[in-house]
């Protein structure tokens, strides 16, 4: 059986004010074409298909027109709601699409119960995990401890209890809305982060044949069977680098990844993170290559350069976020706040507040636990009134 593999739709956002819609559409043109002329069997949308929990009008009608063009294709799709889905919104008349091959799986109760096909070679067995917000499902699943990995495992021991019921030979993939260990995570994702851990090992999937995954932005394969499709555009310049893509994965008649294709996605315009003093930058002929990219340029005048964006503009016209990193040496006590906080997560930051104000005592082990406990409980409170707002 083949799939494709494609997950983090986020329909509705922007890059740095730029509307993507008409990107978006253009992907999801290159994606029915694809499932056309591919012979694909089965589209997976691993979560993410909205940006936010109340989509724009435009986002919604776009993904309207998608179902309308995958159910016309005949080829059935497994969607799940991921962190950024209300997932109660996005599973409205969930039982009636699913009348026209459009499986959409939202309902953590439903975990266990799979989509089922078939093909040449017997049947196929299609879960889908919708993002499992711990606070909120733990009791649901009766996951026996908090955070991602107790509640992923829960879920999972429900697949494989139906699985094991299920006629021998029977194939399996599972789709995940998640962080998994091994995965290479980019600035664009929101955080999940619980107790200061948000990374579930692989060995929660073990047990079916396919995971495909979604969450982190970059294709990736965290190993053979358990793979990252990643967004099909750029949602941050911390991007550049990625390959957009979907992975076309060819199931094989034992449960074997017979191949795994990865199979690009349109670019609407390519990024580009440029660096150093304003002059050099608009005289540097290396950077021809750039001029009709969206550009993100990083200044290092010692002194600030009048209109930097206006005098980059003529050039770069699609410069589309400025940053100053003035050239100073780590021992200048003007080098910026924002420098010396870099790659620190909110806890870091928190505790070593803790230590400053102590004189450089930080916390305990009673005190970090709580400073966890704080932060979760604003995320999950976050979480809640996005939802709610989406259901009203």
């Amino acid at each position: 059986m083949r799939f494709l593999h494609t997950s983090d739709w986020h329909l509705g956002r922007s890059f740095h004010r730029v509307s993507l819609l008409d990107a978006q559409s253009a992907f999801l043109d290159h994606l029915v074409a694809t499932v056309r002329a591919r012979d694909v069997d089965a589209v997976l949308v691993a979560g993410d298909v909205y940006d936010r929990a109340v989509p724009p009008l435009s986002a919604v009608e776009l993904f309207d027109t998608a179902l309308h063009r995958l159910a016309e294709a005949g080829v059935p799709t497994v969607m799940i709601s991921g962190n950024h889905d209300s997932a109660r919104r996005l599973g409205v008349a969930a039982g009636l699409i699913e009348r026209a091959g459009i499986h959409l799986r939202t309902d953590p109760a439903g975990v266990g119960t799979p989509v089922l096909l078939d093909d040449a070679h017997g049947p196929v067995a299609l879960y889908g995990l919708p993002y499992l917000e711990p606070a909120l499902v733990r009791e649901r699943l009766g996951a026996v401890r908090s955070g991602h990995e107790a509640v992923l495992s829960a879920a999972m021991d429900r697949v494989r209890a139906d699985l094991a019921t299920r006629p021998t030979g029977t194939r399996s993939v599972v789709l995940a809305h998640a962080f998994v260990a091994g995965g290479e995570p980019s600035d664009s994702e929101r955080d999940i982060t619980v107790g200061g851990v948000a990374a579930v090992p692989t060995g929660v999937f073990d047990g079916v044949d396919y995971v495909a995954l979604g969450h982190l932005h970059g294709s990736q394969a965290v190993t053979p069977r358990v793979r990252y499709s990643g967004s099909p555009l750029a949602y941050s310049f911390s991007e550049v680098q990625h390959r957009k893509s979907m992975w076309l994965v060819d199931l094989g008649a034992d449960g074997a990844i017979e191949a795994a294709e990865r199979l690009d996605c349109p670019v609407p315009r390519p990024l580009a993170r440029i660096r150093g003093r304003l002059d050099d930058l608009l005289a540097d002929p290396a950077l021809v290559r750039h001029e009709e990219s969206w550009v993100e340029a990083t200044l290092t005048d010692p002194v600030r350069p009048a209109e930097p964006m206006a005098r980059l503009a003529e050039r770069f016209p699609h410069t589309l976020n400025l940053v100053f990193d003035p050239e100073r040496t780590e021992s200048d006590p003007l080098a910026s706040y924002a420098q010396r906080l870099r790659d620190r997560s909110d806890q870091q930051i928190a505790e070593d507040f803790v230590a400053h104000v102590r004189g450089g005592s930080g916390p305990d082990d009673t005190e970090r636990t709580v400073l966890h406990g704080a932060f979760d409980d604003v995320r999950v409170d976050a979480t809640v009134q996005e939802r709610e707002v989406g259901t009203r």
